[in-house]
């Protein structure tokens, strides 16, 4: 008898459809939280048998069922508890495991029942290794699937992670789009994983979350390097696509959150038909893309302590480069005059290492960036926008980007701006706020920032209801 045999074709539905969660909970009694692991005796053998419990802020728990053996990974279960007993069923596969916690907590004593086949069962509750002990996690209180959509137009296929509140749904949704340069889904730089903690944020509160890998990146096809910002609004809008397709999300609220240039591609695909149904721009560019490039030089220089005339004099040499990028169409006069002007301001550099700095400002994205203006899309985006800005932001200074936003978004009757004290380009909190691990400073995701996100999505989603 080959164990688990239906949910071997079908434990991903359920994973994505399934209400999970501790529904019918009818006890709080502790001690169930943790990892349980044991043997299954089978005809001709055994199966390890793990199954994850978490305990949530609100008093239920979430479990998941992985048989490695059997390929079964992150199946869900419900969780019931009653006194010393307690009983974990998964539906896609129709197994029940009733069981009784012994005194010290650490044993589950019981049967394990699925269709045709009863048996003893005795599950260990297992601490994470030492060494590990602190980077263990349990499973999130949500669903989570690996997927992958297609940009048609760029025969291209993108990678990505939808996560999926636990209960019947739909749920609104949001595609979350990266700022410039090649990133992947999390948004990883160092230990901060700026997409992943907001996504994880926004599904644990109800709002079902798509984030994908650029191109180039991870398992997604393509290249970012030779995509334009107009490009990479096709892989947004394949992206919404693809959410209209589910059927846990809400076709009626689905939106963008764009982050930096990402905000600007939001911005783009909701000008163009089947827009989304909300934008949320988090330091989006509201300039022209050569102001942008400007303005992020010169804030660096005055955060470093540079003097005035030194700003003044490096920005215009930099001004001067733009402008002979932006008017010089042949790329290789382009770039043998970009990098004269490249050794010349720095006279150590050798001459390969110009030349490839060259290649690097003209191609096809940087040369789109650098003429692109964002007021000639804000008048016909006609869905409700947040624009968010904190005011640590060196790359997209609230002063002029989220001014200039708001200014060429005046004809949309919604639109919410917000300045968020002590928060950054990548939307960390001020260091005051950031955890400590083993003696370091952690950057974490502005909590300001996150329920603000999260307050007018939702907000939208129940005006629209009543």
């Amino acid at each position: 008898m080959k164990f688990l045999n239906r949910c071997l074709c079908g434990w991903w539905i359920a994973l994505l459809l399934f209400p999970l969660a501790g529904q019918g909970q009818t006890s709080p009694a502790s001690g169930v939280a943790g990892q349980w692991k044991g043997p299954l005796q089978m005809p001709g053998g055994s199966l390890e048998i793990v199954i994850s419990v978490t305990e949530l802020a609100t008093g239920k728990r979430f479990a998941v069922l992985d048989v490695p053996l059997q390929k079964v990974n992150r199946m869900p279960m419900t969780v019931e508890t009653t006194g010393d007993t307690v009983v974990l069923y998964a539906a896609a596969a129709d197994s029940r495991f009733v069981g009784l916690l012994d005194a010290t907590g650490k044993l589950l004593q019981g049967t394990w029942q699925q269709p045709g086949y009863k048996a003893p069962l005795e599950l260990t509750l297992i601490p994470p290794p030492a060494a590990l002990a602190k980077n263990f996690k349990f499973p999130p209180p949500y669903r989570v699937a690996e997927v992958a959509f297609s940009n048609q137009q760029a025969n291209i296929r993108l990678a990505g992670t939808l996560t999926v509140p636990a209960g019947e749904g739909p749920f609104p949704a949001v595609l979350l789009l990266s700022d410039t340069g090649p990133q992947d889904r999390d948004g990883t730089l160092d230990q901060y994983r700026m997409f992943g903690a907001l996504a994880d944020y926004l599904t644990r509160r109800g709002i079902a979350v798509l984030r994908y890998d650029d191109r180039g990146v991870g398992q997604s096809q393509g290249n970012t390097a030779a995509a334009t910002t107009a490009d990479l609004v096709k892989d947004a809008q394949a992206g919404l696509n693809f959410l209209r397709t589910r059927p846990e999300v809400d076709v009626s609220h689905i939106g963008l959150i764009g982050h930096g240039e990402g905000g600007n591609i939001a911005t783009l695909a909701a000008a163009e038909p089947l827009p989304p149904t909300f934008i949320v721009l988090m330091a989006a560019y509201g300039v022209p893309g050569q102001q942008v490039l400007l303005q992020q030089q010169a804030n660096v220089m005055r955060s470093v302590g540079m003097e005035a005339v030194q700003i003044e004099a490096a920005t215009k040499r930099q001004k001067s480069m733009l402008e002979i990028i932006n008017l010089t169409a042949d790329n290789a006069q382009a770039q043998a005059i970009v990098a004269n002007m490249l050794r010349q301001t720095n006279t150590s550099m050798d001459n390969a290492t110009a030349l490839a700095s060259a290649a690097e400002l003209t191609t096809p994205w940087y040369r789109y960036f650098l003429g692109f203006d964002p007021q000639s899309v804000l008048a016909k985006v006609r869905c409700p926008v947040l624009l968010l800005n904190g005011t640590k932001d060196l790359q997209a200074a609230p002063e002029t980007n989220l001014t200039a936003l708001d200014k060429g978004l005046k004809a949309n009757k919604d639109v919410t701006a917000r300045k968020l004290p002590g928060v950054n380009h990548l939307f960390q909190a001020d260091q005051a706020e950031w955890a400590m691990l083993e003696g370091q400073l952690q950057p974490t995701f502005s909590p300001a920032a996150q329920d603000a996100v999260r307050e007018w999505i939702m907000k939208h989603v129940q005006q629209e209801k009543q």
